[in-house]
């Protein structure tokens, strides 16, 4: 019903083949949940013949997400509303390098005064939803080695933002669900403006670099969470990266590295942000360097291409910006096979800095609206 393909009961028949008295005892469940409701479009003809049916649509009022983004240097979080409307939301500073203590201590707070703001209540909450800027082993909500959250490495950041928001909030812990931040981006980009779209990347240059898959609907994470870092494939260099390897792709091309490299031509710039405004205001040296980073990336993106042949890559984060995409496409379609880039869009976020937010929302949704879970909730309500 969420999806649409089936909005009365006798739909409900056909598609799922039980009976109207097993369809009935489902819905009457969900109706008592608060989960659905009486349609606004008044009833409808019938498919299975008879008398017109009334529609049905699922309640998206009935709960709200929370939902949060971190980057190295801010965070942004918001109340969400089922259907992926944005209700409040704060941005603000936190810095991941203070640790997970302290950063997920601060969410609960803006969480708790978030909800204050959306008029709702803190049992209205049905979930968490957490991106942040490493790889993550789905499985445990855990980041894992991540090159730039010094201190987070194993940590139960699910535990941890649960409590704080208890606390903060004065409610009953939620579940969190936790994953990489360029992996909610490319779920929440794909799903409200490339639903159609199969194989799907998005590229987060900020002060890292980052890549999210989506291949038929789903994020494609790999076997522990390590797919799309891309930041860290060597391109033959000797600069040093936060990981502490040498050559890799962040070290030389991410909104970090064009920023050391414009202050030490004396420009103040120390991160993708400080880049971002500089490209903004026109800078000529840092659209020379954006544009040749965008070329680095470019050149290892031919590789990505070639072998998920997607039909949108997306380039997203401080650096998406015009001279950094004209270097991108510059070496992409020089480099990549014409077969791979024949049916390729090459575009920006069209979500911008709530990509994230969108994505970590409808990653709680999913997973508390998945059949197995809609049981288990079902059964803990009991109705």
């Amino acid at each position: 019903m969420r999806s649409g393909r089936a909005v009365t009961r006798g739909a409900l028949q056909q598609a799922t083949g039980l009976s109207r008295a097993t369809v009935g005892h489902r819905l009457d469940r969900l109706f008592r949940a608060g989960w659905l409701r009486e349609g606004a479009g008044g009833p409808v003809g019938s498919p299975l013949g008879g008398r017109p049916a009334v529609t049905l649509e699922f309640d998206d009022a009935h709960a709200v997400v929370l939902a949060a983004d971190l980057d190295t240097r801010h965070a942004r979080a918001a109340v969400v509303s089922l259907s992926g409307g944005i209700l409040a939301e704060h941005s603000g500073t936190l810095l991941v390098e203070d640790g997970p203590d302290a950063v997920l201590g601060d969410l609960g707070h803006w969480f708790a005064a978030l909800l204050e703001k959306a008029g709702r209540a803190p049992r209205q909450v049905c979930g968490i939803g957490l991106a942040v800027p490493g790889p993550v082993d789905s499985a445990t909500g855990r980041v894992v080695q991540p090159p730039i959250m010094p201190g987070w490495d194993g940590y139960d950041i699910r535990e941890r933002l649960a409590g704080a928001f208890a606390r903060a909030a004065g409610a009953a812990p939620v579940p969190v669900l936790v994953d990489n931040d360029a992996n909610l981006m490319a779920y929440g980009e794909q799903r409200t403006g490339f639903a159609d779209c199969s194989a799907f990347v998005l590229v987060k240059v900020s002060t890292g670099i980052g890549a999210g898959v989506v291949v038929d609907g789903s994020v494609y994470r790999g076997v522990d969470g390590g797919a799309g870092d891309i930041g860290h494939i060597r391109v033959g260099t000797d600069a040093r990266c936060r990981c502490g390897a040498q050559g890799c792709l962040a070290a030389v091309a991410s909104g970090g590295a064009v920023a050391r490299r414009l202050a030490a031509t004396g420009v103040p710039a120390a991160s993708g942000s400080d880049v971002r405004d500089l490209l903004a205001a026109g800078h000529p040296g840092a659209a020379a360097l954006a544009r040749e980073a965008g070329r680095q990336v470019g050149d290892v993106l031919a590789t990505v291409v070639t072998l998920l042949n997607p039909g949108v890559l997306m380039i997203a984060g401080d650096l998406a910006g015009t001279a950094f995409l004209t270097g991108v496409r510059e070496l992409l379609y020089q480099r990549a096979l014409p077969r791979s880039t024949a049916h390729l869009s090459i575009v920006t976020s069209r979500l911008g800095e709530r990509a994230g937010l969108v994505g970590a929302a409808a990653l709680v949704v999913e997973h508390l609206y998945a059949p197995e879970s809609v049981e288990e909730r079902l059964v803990a309500l009991g109705v």
